[in-house]
This record gives structure tokens, C-alpha cells and sequence, in this order.
């Protein structure tokens, strides 16, 4: 099978690569991580209106260049070279992703939206006691005359701090873990009855606390689909993730190895004990087999969804324990001085150790496989 990437697929790469390399430095993401608002709005727009990059996976009749999942791909791996604090993954993979799957007049008006750089989507799905259950919700929307009425709490929302809108994952009917009743609403972030307590994550983010008291939602503020609709995006963001663990672990890599040829102990550089040298091969063979199983699990998420699934949590599970083993094994190289804020290392493993097990663990998603796989095993 042929993985060469298309001209167009490699511009791409270049493009943002080049931007990202002249304006994301470590010092310049310190900045923006330490600033009252934890970002530079103006990366934001430049990536929408000077690169045209937030256009990349959506098709050429809703004003983008026609890609999908593997140019989201793509731009994660550049953006997780650099920890970017974009809200890349939130908006256009999780949100644009929704949309585009959904369709609909609601698609039609936000999407261009996104791609302008003027929306920017939270994605609040997950609740206290859901852990990585996509069903077990407490958050309710019960129909009011045409509308719904919403009412809930959502924890850990990336990006909630910046958005206009929120992707807000409800129960319309059921009961707390149902696969029925679950429902995907797109709100607007200003509405009445919305609170929200704000916070810096781990990895230099933000991220929100977030409270529906009878928040009044429009017809047309439901995305159709349901729970499957659901599931889909959130498979779509995992491989997303991915995607990211790619550049963040290379990045890992490359900066062990040069930490290694000038450090100096017993008169030479560490890099010469056959030890360390043992240990960057096994950081690098990490590296290169979660790239292949990103890749594979990217161009699997169109088949049906049982097959999706499967793929995507082999994936997943493979990413999850690779960047495990490549982080800590980053921090042990280091010692000391690759957990201080002042060397970029510990950036990248706080990063690797969320992404371990954002939309699921390795346990989890090796758990969900064996479900869907393995005969008896449901």
C-alpha cells in the first residue's frame, strides 16, 4: 500500500511547520501559557486567515480544501512537535467533525464560522461519575415546547475558557447509562444559565468546570445522530490525539538523544554507554510504531462501526503505553532537570501524560477490543 502523502497533504505539513517553527517557540509558549487569557488569539487567526489551516479537513463546498481525518492528522503531529494550546483538536476535529456529520443548516452556519477562526467549540461530555462511559450522563435536555431545557454539569472541558460555542453531550430519555436518550447538542458558550469555573491544566491548557441551570436551547441546537454520533467523534478525536502523540514523543526522542551527547559523566557523553544508546533505540522503534498504527487506525475510520471501534482502540492502547514509556523514559535520562518548568522535556511529558489517557486508557480501549474481537468475549 502506497502511504505517500499528496502535494497538497505535504504544503500543508510545510506550511504550518514553517509558522509554528518562527512563532511557537518554547519561551514564546511560556508567554502565552503565563498570560491572564492562556493564549495568543492572534495564532488563532493567523492560522485561520493567513494559512487557511482550520479549512484543511472540510470539503470545498463549505469553503475548505477538501481533506478530512488525515489532514487532521497531519496538523496534529506539527501541532504536538511544538505543545501547541490551540484549540485545533476541540474545534475543528471534535466540533467540525460533529457538523460534518450531522449536516444540516446548523452545519452550514457554523462551519464556515470555524474556518474563518471565528468559533471556537468546547467539547463538554464528560461528567464525574462517566469516566470513559460515552452513556453514563446525569446532565439531562427535556423538551420545553419546541426547544429543550438543559441541566447538568460537565468536567474537564478543554479550551471552555475561549469558546463561543460548547459541544454538550445530554440525556433526553432513559436511564444514567443508556445507550437510548443520549443526545449531542451544539450551545451557544453566552447563554443564560451557563456557569463556568476556569482553571490551568497540567499541560499548560485551560479548561473549565462547567454548570447548565435551565439553559434554554432552540430546536436546531440538536445535532441528529445520538449516540452513535457521539462515539464517532469521539473516535475521530482519540485518533486525533494520536496524531498529536506522534510529534509530542518524537520531539521527546529528539531532544533525549541531544541531551545525551552533551551531557557529560566519567569524562565523555552519556550517549556512549551502551546502556542509554540501548534505551534511544527503544524510544525511536516507540516512536516509529505509533506513527504506523496512527496511520492505519486514520485511514479506518470511515468502515462501519463495530470495525472503527476495533481500530481505533488497538491504536489508542498502543499510543497510550508509548508515550508512558517514551516520557518517563525522557525524565529518567534527564534526572532531575527534566521535570523543571525551565527545560522544555517536562513540557512534552506532562503533555504525553495526559494524552496516556484522554478518551481512554490503555487498559480501556485494550478492554473495548477484546469486546469487540475476540469470540465470548461481549
Amino acid at each position: 500500500m502506497d502511504f505517500t502523502y499528496t502535494e497538497t497533504q505535504d504544503m500543508l505539513r510545510d506550511t504550518l511547520a514553517r509558522f509554528l517553527a518562527d512563532t511557537y517557540d518554547f519561551e514564546t509558549r511560556k508567554k502565552m501559557i503565563d498570560s491572564a487569557e492562556g493564549r495568543d488569539p492572534g495564532i488563532w487567526r493567523a492560522l485561520a486567515n493567513d494559512l487557511g489551516i482550520l479549512s484543511a479537513p472540510f470539503s470545498e463546498a463549505q469553503g475548505g480544501l477538501g481533506g478530512g481525518a488525515l489532514e487532521n492528522m497531519i496538523m496534529m503531529e506539527e501541532l504536538g512537535k511544538v505543545i501547541a494550546i490551540e484549540p485545533y483538536l476541540q474545534t475543528v476535529v471534535i466540533g467540525g467533525g460533529a457538523l460534518k456529520a450531522a449536516g444540516g443548516a446548523l452545519a452550514d452556519a457554523v462551519i464556515p464560522e470555524i474556518i474563518a477562526g471565528n468559533a471556537i467549540i468546547a467539547f463538554a461530555y464528560a461528567e464525574p461519575q462517566g469516566r470513559y462511559d460515552l452513556a453514563n450522563l446525569r446532565t439531562t435536555a427535556k423538551k420545553d415546547g419546541a426547544g429543550y431545557v438543559l441541566n447538568g454539569h460537565k468536567g474537564v472541558v478543554y479550551a471552555a475558557p475561549w469558546a463561543t460555542h460548547l459541544l454538550v453531550t445530554a440525556r433526553t430519555g432513559g436511564n444514567q447509562r443508556d445507550r437510548d436518550g443520549v443526545e449531542l447538542f451544539l450551545v451557544d458558550a453566552k447563554s443564560a444559565g451557563i456557569t463556568r469555573r476556569d482553571y490551568p491544566t497540567v499541560d499548560g491548557s485551560r479548561a473549565s468546570e462547567i454548570y447548565f441551570e435551565n439553559v434554554a436551547l432552540p430546536a436546531e441546537a440538536l445535532l441528529p445522530g445520538g449516540i452513535d454520533l457521539v462515539e464517532k467523534v469521539v473516535d475521530e478525536a482519540a485518533v486525533a490525539v494520536c496524531g498529536e502523540a506522534c510529534g509530542v514523543t518524537r520531539k521527546l526522542h529528539e531532544g533525549t538523544l541531544d541531551y545525551s551527547k552533551q551531557r557529560q559523566q566519567f569524562g565523555q557523553p552519556i550517549g556512549r554507554f551502551q546502556v542509554l544508546q540501548h534505551r534511544m533505540a527503544d524510544m525511536f522503534l516507540e516512536v516509529e510504531q505509533i506513527m504506523s498504527m496512527t496511520l492505519m487506525a486514520t485511514l479506518k475510520l470511515d468502515l462501519p462501526a463495530a470495525e472503527r471501534k476495533a481500530m481505533v482502540s488497538l491504536a489508542k492502547a498502543k499510543v497510550s503505553r508509548s508515550a508512558k514509556f517514551v516520557g518517563q523514559n525522557a525524565i529518567q535520562t534527564h534526572g532531575g532537570i527534566g521535570i523543571t518548568q525551565e527545560l522544555a522535556i517536562g513540557h512534552y511529558f506532562k503533555r504525553a501524560t495526559m494524552i496516556e489517557s484522554q478518551f481512554g486508557s490503555a487498559d480501556w480501549h485494550l478492554d473495548r477490543y477484546e469486546q469487540l474481537t475476540l469470540p465470548g468475549a461481549a
